[in-house]
């Protein structure tokens, strides 16, 4: 059956530049929508891991349409980060009134509707995408490094979704309603980004894949499900058939990530042949390999595309977090893992979070069960990392990112660093045929 969207057009008059409605079936041709993007004499895309700023010489968002690009508001130092919202009648981004300003959240319809302020951050709040149900989420600049937060439009409510240390930036809102994140690795510790995905109330924390490449950023879903993403030797791809990623076949260069399918094998994708060029626009055909510039400048980096079309609204995410102070862990298997780990060596696990210095503080320990499982009580919204321990309590395996559990979380992992695509043996685990009761090891 096929679905009737509700299409926005940009129509010329006399009177100016009108939106009018009209109707368009699923196959509508999002390659005769607008496009926003970000302009930007200089970009550094990895500063934010440092809590630096990507825009050191500042930026505008332009909307190109019929072959003309304009600016999308005025009267701001700098602009960055566009983003559609479902319907395709608005945009999200970040601004700054002057240039010693924090950059703010801010929206504006489109094409010519007056901007409204989001956020009112103490420190920059950047990089803002739609989310279901009337919230949106963002990076927020605290204490020298970027957390992902989340936030009512109306109420202004806000919610923190990140504990790690170091930063993270979002870069997609996937359609079964996780927030597709980078950060570093391993997360919180590492100086190269890669991928993870989160809930939208912060539970559920995850690697989108466990290959872990050398450098994994900007991605963005596609129609297949797929996500897109710029890696260190072009662009990359993680399929849900495969538990790693593959490369796409692409021009040789480098790609900026925000990769945009516009409509079956044309993408519009930020490119540039080397360092010393800047990103450019370019309408690529990924069937004939049709490779052309669609925006660009000497003088300018032309990054972050998006469609200003109707698209679907993700799914919502329910959250089943309890009203507790703790969240509680089931590990099935600690064997099952992405290391090669000798069956009956795992004795133990001790548990770590971080002191005021960001030193790694033991939490307890507890015993491992001979199918590998265990069961604890853990601190909500404190950093956290496992190490597995033979029987003479000498080290296995010991993580060397961190993760989080929001208050109030319930989660069962498969096991350990096992990956997001392994599925659980059908057994009971034998921890809990031994106790229902986890061992607390919340430090209190």
């Amino acid at each position: 059956m096929r679905v009737a969207l509700f299409a926005m057009l940009l129509v010329m008059t006399a009177a100016g530049a009108v939106w009018v409605g009209v109707l368009a079936n699923s196959s509508f041709n999002q390659s005769s929508a607008p496009m926003v993007y970000t302009a930007a004499p200089q970009c550094d895309r990895e500063a934010w891991l440092r809590g630096g700023e990507r825009f050191p010489a500042g930026a505008q968002v332009m909307v190109r349409d019929d072959g003309t690009s304009r600016a999308l508001v005025a009267g701001f130092a700098a602009t960055a980060d566009p983003s559609v919202s479902f319907d395709g009648t608005r945009v999200l981004f970040a601004a700054k009134r002057g240039a010693e300003d924090p950059w703010q959240v801010w929206e504006v319809a489109v094409p010519h509707g007056e901007p409204k302020q989001i956020t009112k951050c103490t420190g920059d709040c950047v990089r803002p995408f739609y989310l279901p149900g009337g919230r949106l989420v963002y990076a927020q600049k605290m204490q020298g490094r970027f957390v992902l937060q989340s936030a009512e439009f109306e109420s202004a409510e806000t919610l923190q979704l990140y504990y790690a240390p170091g930063s993270a930036m979002p870069t997609d809102v996937l359609r079964d309603g996780r927030i597709l994140f980078e950060a570093e690795f391993p997360l919180g510790t590492g100086l190269s980004p890669e991928i993870y995905t989160v809930y939208s109330d912060g539970s559920g924390v995850e690697s989108y894949r466990c290959d872990h490449g050398l450098r994994r950023q900007a991605g963005k879903q596609i129609a297949s499900g797929d996500i897109v993403f710029a890696g260190e030797k072009g662009l990359g791809r993680f399929t849900s058939a495969l538990a790693h990623q593959v490369d796409v076949k692409a021009p040789a260069g480098e790609f900026a990530g925000d990769a945009v399918q516009v409509r079956g094998e044309e993408w519009v994708v930020a490119w540039r042949a080397d360092a010393k060029s800047p990103y450019a626009l370019q309408s690529w055909n990924t069937k004939t390999g049709s490779f052309t510039t669609l925006v660009g400048a000497s003088d300018a980096n032309m990054l972050q595309p998006a469609v200003v079309a109707p698209r679907a609204v993700p799914n919502q995410h329910p959250s089943g977090l309890h009203e507790w102070s703790y969240a509680n862990l089931l590990c099935l298997n600690a064997y099952t893992s992405r290391h090669t780990i000798a069956a009956g060596s795992i004795a133990a696990m001790k548990l770590y979070t971080t002191d005021e210095k960001g030193r790694a503080k033991l939490l307890g320990s507890s015993p491992v069960e001979r199918d590998g499982s265990f069961y604890v009580q853990v601190p909500g919204e404190k950093p956290l990392q496992i190490e597995l321990l033979n029987t003479q309590g000498k080290t296995v395996a010991r993580e060397r990112g961190w993760w989080w559990m929001r208050k109030g979380e319930q989660r069962i992992c498969v096991g350990c660093h096992a990956g997001p695509e392994r599925a659980p043996e059908n057994a009971v685990p034998a921890v809990l045929v031994k106790s229902i009761k986890p061992v607390v090891m919340t430090g209190k």
